[in-house]
């Protein structure tokens, strides 16, 4: 089966197509951040532990640093961070499953480029199409014309 699939993402969500017969899609899966909404001082409230300048690393009383994500992280970014390693992780069982032989990616500029990262090396050599833009928002309708769209400018 030569079966086609297509993301479209961003840091807050991910929705997963299959291309039927005369481009027609159906969605496979959506997978959703809620916290990909929340401020950065929501996030590191949310993560960081109360009783963490009891536990800090010298009397300064400074807290120490969540252990949920790397220093180098805002919390925002971890967030992004989880749900493209989700994302890959999915991609990686559907192809294993042989659930598509082509991939094509659509999402946000900041997003494409985490995903870029974790994608398995075998995921990324199925990627027929990249496109740096967030279509999460479109309907079944308007994505293929998109898809088409970019496909045709090379």
């Amino acid at each position: 089966m030569d079966t086609t699939w297509i993301v479209v993402a961003n840091a807050g969500r991910a929705r997963f197509f299959q291309q039927e017969k005369q481009n027609r899609l159906v969605e496979v899966n959506d997978m959703v951040n809620p916290k990909a909404r929340l401020r950065n001082s929501e996030l590191a409230h949310d993560q960081i532990d109360p009783h963490s300048a009891s536990n800090s690393r010298s009397d300064t009383g400074a807290p120490t640093p969540p252990s949920g994500c790397e220093h180098s992280q805002l919390p925002d970014e971890h967030q992004t961070e989880l749900l493209a390693r989700d994302v890959a992780d999915f991609l990686l069982t559907a192809l294993q499953a042989g659930c598509y032989r082509h991939l094509m990616l659509s999402a946000s500029p900041n997003f494409l480029g985490v995903l870029r990262r974790v994608l398995d090396e075998q995921v990324k050599a199925t990627v027929t199409l990249e496109i740096n833009q967030d279509y999460t928002q479109l309907n079944m309708l308007e994505l293929p014309e998109k898809l088409a769209a970019h496909a045709a400018r090379g």
